[in-house]
């Protein structure tokens, strides 16, 4: 991964949501390899239960601002000490449908085991680049809604794990900016809003 690439984005800005929150996209060398580090969230939350996301959560009113906010979460949830944690860059702010703004940061951290907070997360995962870039690992399709526009989803299986939704957007992008992949022009397939989740 060419995280230089990441340091030299511009990142587009969302900054009249209702609320703001901020996360960490941490990224890590073993066995001679880029990896990309998730959490996968506790079965026992409340929003987006058992799916792979990365560290992070809202901006609280003690944050310097929402890097700060970002390592906070990353402390909190996996025990990354900031220090540890070498912020290159961001990708560009997402908006959600719950009215949030959120913020990806992109850090260097060293290859160690972290220490999960079982209330928030069950597990703490390093996927390989190469691995969520191979071809046979990806697919997308594009959800109609009566009300919506239609939306282009992600999924990234590897192992028994899927990366999707917001998180799979984030990594689209970190992917594209990173590496020589890019998002196939056409989904696999169109699907309309009550159609089940390949997850």
């Amino acid at each position: 991964m060419d995280l230089s690439r990441v340091t030299a984005h511009a990142p587009t800005v969302v900054d009249d949501a209702g609320r703001q929150a901020a996360v960490l996209a941490p990224v890590l060398r073993r066995d001679g390899e880029d990896h990309v580090l998730f959490t996968k969230r506790a079965e026992h939350l409340g929003e987006h239960p058992g799916q792979m996301s990365f560290p992070g959560g809202s901006r609280e009113p003690e944050d310097g601002g929402l890097e700060a906010t970002a390592l906070r979460e990353a402390d909190e949830e996996i025990g990354l000490r900031p220090p540890e944690a070498t912020v290159v860059g961001r990708l560009d702010d997402i908006r959600t449908v719950t009215d949030y703004s959120v913020r990806p940061f992109v850090a260097r951290v060293p290859d160690r085991a972290y220490d999960p907070d079982e209330r928030e997360v069950a597990e703490v995962v390093a996927l390989a680049v190469s691995d969520l870039t191979a071809p046979e690992n990806y697919e997308s399709e594009l959800r109609e809604h009566p009300e919506y526009d239609a939306r282009r989803i992600h999924f990234f299986h590897v192992r028994d794990y899927t990366v999707w939704g917001a998180t799979g957007v984030m990594l689209v992008q970190l992917l594209e900016l990173t590496t020589d992949w890019n998002v196939p022009e056409e989904p696999d397939r169109v699907v309309g809003p009550d159609a089940e989740l390949p997850v």
